[in-house]
């Protein structure tokens, strides 16, 4: 006889745009035995990505951490002891007051990303700890930064089409964007326009997934997006597509855009991108007079030294033809700006301590970790909370980071699930919750519907929530600010009272009761439309092309880049996400880092190097060196390669060096972000 169960739901929330709704069936015993896709969501549709409908393995593996412990042999060896949360907290307490006495509390780093999405215990009781404490701020780029800054100063806001909109669409391109792979609920709605006749275009450096399926695939050269939106803005206002009234209207700054594109022709965009003149003139015509046509880009193109500038330009074309009049029309890149939540009211700026030298707290930025660690001075870092991140697997020029988590003299707390790289440099290593154990509001940068999770098991061990750790941290550290003994629901309803009108009526009873609220974007029913009418928030109002910030420059480490450079690492890697994994969450999982343990090489490039599909070949350059498979296919042109990102580091053979150990941290045009895909290589096969 089966033993009953109920159904509970939660939300997904990893790092990525679809942030799902979830069902999960538990049994009397508070076990979960069945996770799937909450059919009533309008945009999960009741299925799930590969990697969560296998979460519960991840829920129940044998390998999570489940309590605290201290080091006890070398950083980075990952030998460790149990100690009791009491010893933890207090270990951690002394070493971060005695950091602040010695040095000022700017010594103390917070290190943390989006390896949970959810409000609470991604931006909430952490923020206000860190700003009590008076720590140095993290500037939270590797991701996003970049493509958001470009947003921003080209929008006002990071706001963009809704998915649902994509099934009354007659083109659609993805550009830099694996749908399949990293938005998947997206692709029923790409589906149901095909089979409504649109055509659907992809634009990639690789052929993965998504573009195996397209009806056409277009191959670009890394780092060369700018470039080609470009020139198909020249082609556009050169055979006058463009809808001068929504221009004249909504615009600022078109006269200058003209004019920069005047020297982007299809025969030097092609020079530049790889992709055929005769292409650049179809894709630009067929953008320009399909109506209505869609864009899907992705962060992809932002992580390469003109990537702010490549998204800007990407994100003029539906501004150029009016494709934001039409529902199915315009672009999808972020939804995040729909949510106006007060998110002073969650991290409590105001706490924020002056430093040692009487100034506002210094901001580091995450993407120049191995600089942070290793050359910032006065003072240097002397302590370093980590949560919600791996920066020994996921930080650009990964040597230079891992010398400076090495440091003797560096006090560093790791919260994390398993015993990932950073957690093996850990002086005191906290078991964390995952979210089906803890409560937390959802936004979600790929849609518009907000949502509440409570727990949906119970925490295994003596694993705790970020939420409750720096609560209980800031009660070892004395402070008594009434902000750390605020529950759950009072900090979600703080967020809630915004008082922008997407939030209206919007509130935690609410949530609790429906779990899923759409934003009030638009009436119910009617598609979302943000800038039909202008309705840009910029200083102007108006949509800026921004022509003064577009110019194409090649990325240094690029074919056209620095010569001299190139002559000793002439191949170009694009180290993009793997399939089955999320950045680094799965790495511990065999089939995970057996996917990310390969590259893809173009047969001409392999056949000049002896290299055939099964060969251990070494990449490297000046920052290092990693061992991986070979596999000649065509899914790289010549002179790149593919290796899909982020296998965990100790687990690579031979230098045991994970795909950012030759990633650089030179940084983006605007928003400060990571280069990843800017990197030259050489490439060669190891020895029989």
């Amino acid at each position: 006889m089966s033993t009953p169960s109920v159904v509970k739901h939660s939300v997904c929330a990893l790092d990525c745009p679809d942030t799902c709704s979830l069902l999960i069936n538990v049994d009397e015993q508070g076990r979960g035995s069945r996770l799937r896709g909450n059919p009533d969501h309008p945009v999960t549709r009741g299925f799930l990505c590969g990697k969560v409908a296998k979460y519960l393995d991840r829920e129940y593996s044998p390998d999570r951490l489940l309590y605290p412990q201290k080091r006890i042999g070398a950083k980075g060896e990952g030998k460790f002891a149990r100690i009791s949360w009491d010893e933890a907290l207090d270990t951690i307490a002394a070493r971060l007051q005695a950091a602040a006495a010695e040095f000022g509390s700017e010594s103390i780093l917070p290190y943390s990303y989006a390896g949970t999405m959810g409000l609470l215990n991604g931006s909430g009781m952490d923020r206000r700890f860190f700003h009590r404490l008076g720590a140095s701020r993290l500037d939270r780029t590797i991701c996003s930064s970049a493509g958001g800054e470009a947003l921003t100063r080209s929008f006002g806001i990071r706001t963009t089409a809704e998915p649902e909109q994509f099934r009354h669409s007659k083109l659609i391109i993805a550009w830099g964007a694996n749908v399949l792979t990293t938005n998947v609920h997206l692709w029923p709605f790409i589906t149901e326009a095909r089979r409504n006749g649109a055509k659907f275009y992809v634009i990639e450096p690789v052929k993965k997934k998504t573009g195996e399926v397209a009806d056409r695939f277009f191959r670009i050269h890394p780092g060369t997006d700018l470039a080609l939106a470009l020139g198909m803005i020249h082609v556009i206002l050169r055979e006058n597509l463009q809808d001068q009234d929504y221009i004249d209207r909504y615009t600022n700054g078109f006269a200058e855009l003209k004019s920069l594109a005047a020297k982007y022709t299809p025969e030097y965009v092609e020079g530049v991108t790889g992709i055929a003149r005769e292409d650049v003139e179809l894709l630009a015509r067929e953008y320009a007079t399909t109506r209505p046509a869609m864009i899907r880009a992705n962060y992809g193109i932002q992580r390469s030294e003109r990537g702010g500038a490549a998204i800007r330009a990407i994100s003029a074309l539906p501004a150029l033809t009016g494709a934001w009049r039409e529902i199915g029309g315009g672009l999808q890149m972020s939804t995040s700006g729909g949510f106006q939540f007060n998110r002073a009211n969650l991290e409590m700026p105001e706490l924020q301590q002056k430093s040692a030298l009487g100034r506002e707290a210094r901001i580091l930025n995450m993407s120049e970790l191995g600089k942070v660690l290793t050359e910032v001075d006065n003072p240097p870092v002397k302590a370093m909370v980590v949560y919600n991140t791996n920066p020994a697997a996921i930080a650009p020029n990964l040597n230079l980071v891992r010398k400076g988590l090495s440091r003797p003299d560096l006090f560093t707390v790791v919260l994390e699930q398993f015993q990932t790289d950073t957690a093996d440099y850990a002086d005191v290593l906290l078991p964390a919750t995952t979210f089906l154990e803890h409560t937390d509001l959802y936004l979600a940068y790929g849609h518009y519907h907000l949502q509440l999770a409570r727990p949906a098991l119970d925490a295994p061990g003596e694993c705790k929530s970020n939420v409750e750790v720096f609560r209980l941290l800031a009660k070892r550290m004395g402070f008594d600010d009434a902000c750390f003994d605020e529950s759950e629901d009072s900090m979600i309803a703080g967020l809630l009272r915004s008082g922008h009108r997407y939030l209206d009526g919007i509130t935690v009873e609410r949530l609790d009761r429906e779990r899923s609220i759409r934003l009030n974007i638009a009436p119910e029913g009617q598609p979302f439309l943000p800038f039909a009418e202008g309705g840009f928030t910029t200083r102007s109002g108006k949509f800026e092309f921004g022509a003064g910030e577009l110019e194409y420059v090649p990325p240094v480490e690029s074919r056209a880049g620095d010569a001299a450079l190139r002559s000793r690492y002439p191949m170009e890697l694009v180290s993009s996400k793997s399939h089955n994994s999320m950045n680094s969450t799965f790495g511990n999982k065999p089939d995970v880092d057996d996917e990310t343990g390969f590259v893809a090489i173009h047969t001409a490039d392999a056949e000049a190097r002896q290299i055939r599909t099964g060969d251990v070949v070494r990449l490297f350059n000046d920052r290092g060196s990693v061992t991986l498979r070979a596999e000649v296919d065509g899914v790289v042109g010549p002179g790149v390669l593919y290796a899909p990102s982020v296998r965990w580091p100790k687990l690579s053979p031979g230098s045991g060096g994970g795909i950012n150990t030759l990633t650089s941290d030179r940084l983006t045009d605007m928003g400060g972000g990571a280069t990843f895909y800017s990197c030259l290589v050489q490439i060669e096969k190891c020895g029989d």
